[in-house]
């Protein structure tokens, strides 16, 4: 089976870096993407991406990147679920990041 996935866009906070009781670092992050045009519209429309990253990825990306930053990330889809405190059950798409990649850089870092 093949589940690859390769998305570039903006974050839209700056990586937090936790760890995990083992002591396995992690971050969790949202990339802003803009859809092409579409038919009349004459706006961009935007998905927001949930990533998690882990080990050394999570630290790359915590120290190089920070809300607004242009990133390329390569990885595989994940459904994540849970229950919350009343017994609702949720679930969550998100990016399980492979690889990363610097993209532009903004126009005030130039």
């Amino acid at each position: 089976m093949l589940n690859s996935i390769c998305i570039m866009g903006r974050l839209t906070s700056n990586p937090e870096l936790k760890t995990t009781p083992a002591q396995v670092p992690v971050t969790t992050f949202t990339i802003a993407c803009e859809r092409d045009f579409s038919g009349r519209e004459s706006e961009k429309k935007t998905d927001f991406i949930a990533c998690v990253a882990w080990r050394g990825t999570a630290e790359f990306i915590q120290l190089h990147f920070r809300k607004g930053s242009t990133i390329a990330i390569e990885g595989r889809l994940q459904m994540r679920s849970w229950k919350d405190k009343d017994g609702g059950r949720h679930e969550q798409a998100e990016i399980l990041v492979e690889n990363v990649y610097f993209g532009d850089r903004k126009k005030e870092e130039v």
